[in-house]
């Protein structure tokens, strides 16, 4: 089994610079729900909200690589107001109201496109990109009065592997001036299977996901390059699109070692979320621990 103890790191680095998040989201709008749906995602919610507490400080804006916004090129949202896409289905109508009133950033929109146009990338702009619920139902549990100005990035098709860590590596500066940057996905994304399968594929990826993201930098890449050989890599993830802003994150996050800041299971999936961070700051629960704790039962 995987070592349970999170690595205690310091760095040269100074405080004020923001750490890089890959988080899983959960399913649908299920933050904004009460009942058994909800009480699914509690642990979760537990690790979401601890977040702010393990920031060098408030930020000031935040940037969103979201797995539910895929384009022919990296695609950001320029609005000052962003509307809302329900891009989920089978909920009650109520959930085909809600509303999470952050502010874009348009100024953080151009900082993001000018970085990824000096690395080489043709970079689309979108005024009318609304929140998808990889960005509300993530932001949610974070920063539930919303007052913090949000910027999404698409994913670009055919979600190559080492473009996304290299736009990452273009996206880190924005770490030194209070942006903080999240890849939000779901470490374990096939909603086709079920049972012991889906078990089985959850806990062998989720192990060696695990074992990759808390590996040395460069090694940490290597593997995510080649995340596809992986056990079970291809039921874990069908289609990339939850996984690549975990690419997205690593990149940005340069030479900074992981920290795993939740596992545990969801649905009886094998789930987990990582921070990459040049300082160690302990997480409101053993989140390793946890997670061996379930894997033992």
């Amino acid at each position: 089994m995987l070592n349970n103890v999170i690595p205690v790191r310091s760095s040269h680095r100074a405080d004020t610079r923001m750490p890089v998040y890959y988080l899983s989201h959960g399913g649908g709008p299920w933050p904004f729900m009460e009942g058994p749906f909800r009480a699914m995602f509690a642990q979760l919610e537990r690790s979401l909200q601890d977040i702010p507490r393990q920031l060098p400080a408030e930020p000031r804006a935040l940037l969103v690589i979201t797995g539910h916004w895929e384009a022919a090129q990296f695609t950001v949202s320029t609005g000052p107001q962003p509307g809302m896409i329900y891009d989920y289905f089978g909920f009650p109508e109520s959930m085909y109201q809600i509303h999470y009133p952050a502010p874009g950033s348009p100024e953080l929109a151009a900082q993001v496109a000018a970085l990824l146009e000096k690395s080489g990338w043709h970079v689309g702009t979108d005024p009318q990109r609304g929140f998808d619920h990889g960005t509300y139902s993530l932001l949610k549990p974070l920063y539930p009065e919303a007052n913090i100005p949000v910027v999404q990035l698409s994913l670009r098709t055919p979600l190559d592997p080492a473009e996304h860590i290299s736009v990452g590596r273009a996206l880190a500066p924005l770490r030194d001036q209070g942006v903080l940057i999240l890849g939000s996905g779901q470490s374990f994304h096939n909603m086709h299977i079920r049972g012991t399968q889906a078990r089985h594929a959850s806990e062998t990826f989720d192990a060696w996901l695990r074992h990759s993201v808390l590996a040395e930098p460069d090694a940490r890449a290597a593997a995510l390059m080649e995340w596809e050989y992986a056990p079970n890599a291809r039921i874990a993830h069908p289609h990339a699109d939850h996984l690549i802003p975990l690419h997205v994150a690593a990149g940005a996050a340069e030479d900074d070692l992981a920290s795993c800041v939740f596992g545990d299971y969801i649905a009886d999936l094998a789930t987990s979320a990582y921070r990459f961070d040049g300082r160690f700051r302990e997480s409101a629960f053993d989140a390793l621990r946890l997670h061996e704790r379930h894997l033992h039962r």
